[in-house]
């Protein structure tokens, strides 16, 4: 059987000034045809499918037709969006008859001038291949569900846990993807829509509600004739005309079954919804204050407002002025994306003392530069890192400067190793001596846990923070709860056949 495989992937954050290009796409190494299977190998959902792939014993010619993943940022640019997929649809119309195609996208991506860039995508791919090509699809939870994403595919998997597992969600659609092709199941999907919308502070799934949500789910998967009960707590900074939570059951051919159990999953999150928006955040002066004065071990900050893995631009000087304000006693970690600092630290070399303002170039609405002062005490150039589940990705141009016990590592591009330790290990710093690292991230802390004694969450501005009443909301459906008044909600899945 011949499969076409391909992945176009970016989380979009609306409110990040800064555009996704296709620099962005490339810094994750953007690959075409053969160099797909080549390079992809356990990585991402695609190298799941080919896990599962490599199980079999049957005869599967796979068809690779590109990786495009950007890490999450500000809506993609349209030209880039334009070349992007019009290179997928060339590839795909080239490919000749297929017998499914294995698609991962992320599910909260949108462009300048289109909303639903998955919805968008799938459609022109369901266009191409006909309607008797199984289209299987992995996302990602935190996906925006739309209507063209439902008509066009006839699998949507999303992740089952926060930190993400992205190779075990594509294996986890590759096997439905074979069940189907070989005729033991027929896929039902039910989706329902919950006018939901609630900050990052409860998206962990290993506590809280939304561990009780994701256990049901995986409790609901039990039940005979049910092959995945996906929920999909939408990210929240993502201001869209079909915005909010979502979850998608498939069933095998039970369309009433499939109904059943979204009702059901969908009416435990709407039970559940003052659940979500509890906060255990606290000030930026307690959060500085508290990490001094913890005991041994490393203690972990959370930048929530700068979320780089959130789509922020990773610039705010929130935390940064504050580490500096309360001239913190001990070696104190935090990364900053600022290309021009980074020249200006290359311009004066190694060991120079420079003056610096620093940050607050890119976010100029919730942050602004901070005046620094220190040593250059090292610079890199195109280091580049194998992120388990994610890839290759190239660090660029990074600055070391000291300030005190404050050890500033410049970036001149956002990147996912900005909140990995390789990121200071590279420039000579022991991740193990520091008594605090400031991550730019509201829950992928797992790269630093083997020196993780705490962890605080902090409440910072920007554009991932969780005050989400502060953005201007334009596209977002309304009523959602919790700004608008809803008393009440009963769901009604829609089912496709």
């Amino acid at each position: 059987m011949r499969i076409a495989v391909a992945e176009l992937a970016q989380e979009t954050d609306s409110f990040s000034p800064v555009l996704a290009g296709l620099a962005d796409f490339e810094t994750y190494g953007l690959f075409y045809g053969e160099d797909v299977a080549q390079r992809m190998q356990g990585a991402g959902p695609i190298g799941g499918f080919f896990d599962v792939v490599a199980e079999r014993s049957d005869d599967v010619e796979l068809v690779p037709l590109l990786r495009g993943w950007a890490s999450a940022g500000g809506p993609i640019g349209d030209e880039t969006f334009s070349q992007l997929r019009d290179e997928l649809l060339d590839r795909l119309r080239a490919a000749g008859p297929l017998d499914a195609v294995f698609l991962s996208l992320h599910g909260a991506a949108s462009s300048v001038s289109e909303d639903d860039v998955e919805g968008a995508v799938l459609e022109e791919v369901r266009r191409v291949v006909g309607n008797d090509v199984p289209i299987a699809v992995p996302l990602d939870h935190h996906a925006s569900v739309t209507r063209r994403m439902v008509q066009n595919a006839d699998l949507l998997v999303g992740h089952e846990t926060q930190p993400h597992d992205p190779p075990a969600t594509g294996r986890k659609t590759a096997r439905l993807m074979f069940q189907m092709l070989a005729g033991d199941i027929n896929p039902v999907m039910a989706w329902q829509r919950i006018p939901l919308i609630t900050p990052q502070d409860q998206f962990l799934t290993s506590g809280g509600p939304m561990k009780e949500w994701f256990d049901l789910a995986r409790e609901l998967e039990k039940r005979s004739g049910v092959l995945d009960v996906s929920p999909y707590p939408m990210q929240p900074w993502l201001d869209v005309a079909e915005g909010g939570w979502a979850v998608v059951v498939h069933t095998d051919g039970d369309a009433e079954l499939a109904r059943e159990v979204a009702v059901e999953i969908s009416a435990r999150a709407w039970e559940l919804r003052e659940e979500f928006w509890k906060s255990g955040r606290v000030s930026v002066t307690e959060a500085v204050r508290s990490a001094v004065a913890a005991d041994d071990g490393l203690v972990i900050l959370s930048d929530t407002g700068d979320s780089v893995y959130g789509g922020a631009p990773g610039d705010n000087t929130t935390l940064l002025r504050e580490l500096l304000r309360q001239q913190v006693p001990c070696l104190s970690l935090i990364p900053v994306v600022d290309a021009a600092a980074v020249a200006a630290a290359f311009d004066a070399g190694v060991p120079s003392t420079i003056t610096l303002n620093i940050g607050g170039r890119l976010d100029s609405v919730f942050s602004s530069p901070v005046e620094v002062t220190g040593r250059v005490a090292s610079l890199s150039e195109n280091v580049t890192t194998d992120i388990p589940g994610r890839g290759v990705c190239n660090l660029g141009r990074t600055a070391l400067i000291e300030c005190g016990a404050v050890r500033i590592v410049l970036l001149d591009h956002r990147s996912f190793g900005v909140n990995h330790p390789l990121l200071y290990a590279h420039l000579g710093i022991d991740v193990a001596a520091a008594k605090l690292v400031v991550v730019k991230t509201a829950s992928n802390f797992q790269f630093f846990s083997q020196w993780r004694k705490e962890m605080i969450r902090v409440d910072t501005p920007g554009t991932t923070q969780s005050n989400l009443s502060e953005f201007e909301w334009k596209r977002l459906p309304r009523p959602i709860f919790p700004f608008d008044e809803m008393p009440s909600w009963s769901p009604d899945p829609e089912v496709v056949v």
